[in-house]
């Protein structure tokens, strides 16, 4: 299992296998690609966006896709996934990162916003217009956006997966096997403040790697400011290493927290015996990997 990053600043942090930048973030803030690193672009949650003209929201009859809009449980604003002038900017960013020494492009939020979004009169004409299901459609309208961004991107090409292995298509138009055709691994983020309790980034785990038909990669937030955090974070890593993951990133603000997980991890004694007594190989394999370097 390889351990990497995911970044808002565009460093290479020795000890990490795989790094990926946040180059297109949710608020709508994009930036030139990071060289020799995969990048992650947010597609259809973009507040900037909706902000400078609020008609590409997605909507439902519970209102509008936004933070706001209490009626909906959503982390981010989205943007109709079907606007033509939208996506036509996606597409054009994602050829600017096309032109640069890359790894690869993985995109996140590419989906619609939950369940019974989008009903305005352009998804609900075009849905009439295909003849299929409100869920048949909104999972054939997905998969056939990530078509079509796949040809505008180079190198390794990956998703990120909403933490929901059961309802993932009725509620995002997430078809886990048409898009595995499509991708070459599955990014699952599984963010928490802390994992003090992690049984469940376990169970969630277990299931993806079930499910999915390519390689998974499972991210955690990583940006502890106390040893105690750092502990349980480290464990968790630990637990999820014994599934048949490709890789667990961790989410950091930058380097310099990136080297902080690696030196808590060498030397904190306790922790590495704990591995230790309870056989966890694969752990120890990449503390002692860090060891060699901090």
């Amino acid at each position: 299992m390889k351990v990497g990053l995911v970044t808002y600043k565009p460093e290479h942090v020795e000890g990490y296998d795989l790094h990926v930048y946040y180059s297109k973030w949710a608020d709508g803030q994009a930036f030139p690609a990071a060289k020799g690193m995969q990048n992650d672009v947010t597609v259809f949650c973009d507040a900037k966006a909706i902000r400078e003209d609020p008609s590409i929201v997605s909507i439902s009859n519970s209102g509008p896709a936004l933070r706001r809009n209490r009626k909906s449980n959503l982390a981010f604003d989205f943007v109709c996934p079907t606007h033509p002038g939208y996506r036509a900017k996606v597409f054009d960013y994602l050829d600017s990162l096309l032109q640069q020494d890359i790894i690869g492009v993985t995109l996140n939020l590419y989906h619609f916003a939950d369940q019974e979004y989008c009903t305005c009169p352009r998804c609900s004409g075009q849905r009439r217009k295909s003849g299929l299901d409100w869920t048949e459609w909104r999972a054939q309208t997905v998969t056939a956006f990530l078509k079509e961004a796949k040809t505008h991107t180079k190198g390794t090409f990956a998703v990120e997966m909403y933490p929901d292995p059961v309802l993932a298509k009725e509620r995002f138009g997430l078809d886990f096997n048409a898009i595995a055709d499509l991708v070459d691994y599955f990014h699952v983020p599984l963010s928490s403040r802390d994992y003090f309790t992690n049984y469940w980034v376990d169970t969630i785990v277990r299931d993806f790697v079930a499910m999915l038909k390519k390689p998974v990669v499972v991210e955690l937030s990583a940006e502890m400011p106390t040893d105690e955090k750092l502990n349980a974070l480290l464990k968790t890593v630990a637990y999820i290493s014994r599934h048949n993951l490709d890789a667990v990133l961790l989410l950091v603000h930058d380097s310099e927290n990136a080297r902080q997980i690696a030196k808590f991890a060498v030397q904190n004694s306790d922790f590495r015996e704990w591995l230790a007594k309870y056989e966890f190989e694969e752990m120890s394999r990449i503390v002692d990997c860090w060891a060699k370097i901090y």
